[in-house]
């Protein structure tokens, strides 16, 4: 591809609240692209760590945004969630300040055949394709035929391609034919097992071994167990190879690319507007021009060198550690002084001992990015009136799927649960409420203003997070089993 000016990529994900592992393929294939040169900018988004879906748009400044769901079918997410988050109606959506075109999901390019192929030839080296039996494994649900779809797809075409293997199958953790059955499934010495998903994630990692007999219980992390480099396994005669799920594949980057190709050659999208600057990097320079500012707990000052961003308080300290590149701020931010993960990154435990020098306004943006997620887009949009903080009712009463029940809180449940998530747990300043009509009494007054000291830029709550709406799920689950309970009791008693 060519570069495409006053163009932004914006990569989606899922993203978790409890995996470190989940978003680090999403997040590096966005670096891969962003080194080509081919957008001006390339972002991410997920739906359970941040950036969230309804942030990422204030983040970037190109009129022209091509959003690319980083998942691997068509289903509730790309169909629902994705549209409704970016505020998106069709494939060409305008917005006040750009037009974003909605690509279909990496999974169901037809490329993903030869990372499949590229990925059971890397797992199993040297082992003759007629003496393997290939089997693609997905997650199943049987509430939804597209969850499966992409992956008998990919299975019909490497038949059809006549590979060499002895069989190609697909199989699934909650659906037949069960992955837990591959040994009465398949007939070669030899067994290549490749999870057809994004990340290595709770399945990849610590059910799908479960299933397959190659660990007893689940595991720890993939980046902290070694289940991935141990092929083979010797298990019931035959030799086992697992991989590593398809979607950490490196030249996935590439079938992110062929997507946002796809795009184009069918719909064909007008030229470019004119350039439309949204003022991110003047507004940072402006910022920092002749002095130092924060951001949460991060001081950031202007050197002749560039930017130098140190943990606050830590500005005079010695033999910190030396950090050189934006992208090193994604892993400064990734876990605390204890090694625990930190999904939520405007938590107050960004880990002390460390200072980053970046060279440029460009790359002092990317790595306040990486530290605090849409927290410098949040400052500027909503300071100049184009970004409104909706009432908590307003976020919820949007919800779909398991999620619609998060209408139902009451209102001293909702006051109790932000208490708990957004007081001490998060430095956000929480700016919607709960119907429009008043400040949260939970929550200290100097936690629901915008206004901050000179030369600190505010880290603004502007929508509620998902975090949020996912405990407000538990809230409502939870009273509503408790009386449930409560009624079966009262008419066994009665």
């Amino acid at each position: 591809m060519l570069h495409r000016k006053n163009t932004a990529l914006v990569i989606v994900g899922h993203g978790s609240t409890l995996n470190p592992d989940s978003s680090i393929p999403t997040h590096a294939h966005a670096d891969t692209i962003r080194q080509m040169g081919i957008f001006d900018e390339v972002v991410c988004a997920f739906w359970k760590e941040e950036p969230g879906m309804r942030e990422v748009l204030r983040t970037v400044d190109s009129p022209e945004v091509y959003v690319v769901p980083n998942f691997i079918s068509e289903g509730y997410f790309t169909q629902d969630v994705i549209p409704r988050e970016l505020g998106l109606s069709g494939k060409t959506t305008e917005l006040l300040r750009q037009r974003v075109h909605y690509c279909a999901p990496v999974g169901i390019h037809p490329s993903m055949t030869r990372l499949l192929l590229k990925r059971a030839e890397e797992v199993a080296p040297g082992i003759p394709r007629e003496e393997s039996s290939l089997v693609i494994v997905g997650h199943g649900t049987g509430f939804n035929e597209n969850s499966t779809k992409a992956i008998k797809d990919q299975v019909a075409l490497i038949r059809e391609m006549n590979c060499g293997f002895r069989e190609v199958l697909d199989a699934y953790m909650e659906e037949p034919p069960l992955v837990a059955d591959w040994v009465s499934l398949t007939t070669a010495p030899n067994v290549i097992v490749v999870p057809f998903f994004i990340a290595d994630g709770l399945h990849s990692y610590q059910d799908i071994p479960v299933l397959l007999g190659i660990e007893k219980e689940p595991t720890a992390a993939a980046s902290q167990v070694g289940v991935f480099r141990r092929n083979p396994f010797n298990l019931h005669g035959r030799q086992l190879f697992f991989s590593s799920s398809i979607g950490t594949e490196a030249l996935m980057a590439e079938v992110i690319l062929d997507q946002v190709a796809a795009f184009d050659a069918e719909n064909s999208p007008a030229a470019l507007r004119a350039p439309a600057k949204l003022g991110l990097p003047e507004m940072l320079q402006q910022w920092l021009a002749g002095g130092t500012g924060r951001i949460g707990q991060v001081t950031v000052q202007q050197t002749d060198c560039g930017f130098l961003l140190r943990h606050h308080g830590e500005e005079a300290a010695e033999n910190l550690a030396e950090y050189h590149e934006a992208e090193d701020a994604r892993e400064i931010a990734r876990y605390d002084d204890a090694g625990e993960f930190r999904p939520l990154k405007t938590a107050p435990t960004l880990k002390r001992g460390w200072q980053l020098n970046v060279p440029d306004i460009a790359a002092l943006q990317l790595a306040l990015e990486f530290l605090y997620p849409s927290a410098v887009a949040n400052w500027l949009r909503y300071s100049t009136g184009e970004a409104k903080a909706p009432a908590l009712r307003e976020t919820l009463g949007y919800q779909t799927g398991i999620y619609r029940v998060t209408g139902l809180i009451r209102d001293p449940e909702a006051a109790q649960l932000t208490a708990d998530v957004c007081g001490a747990g998060c430095q956000r300043r929480v700016l919607w409420d709960l119907n429009g009509i008043g400040p949260w009494n939970t929550l200290p007054p100097e936690r629901q203003t915008a206004d901050a000291p000179a030369r600190e830029i505010p880290l603004l709550c502007i929508n509620p997070c998902q975090i949020l709406v996912g405990g407000a799920r538990t809230v409502v689950k939870k009273r509503m089993k408790a009386e449930a309970d409560a009624a079966a009791h009262q008419n066994a008693e009665g």
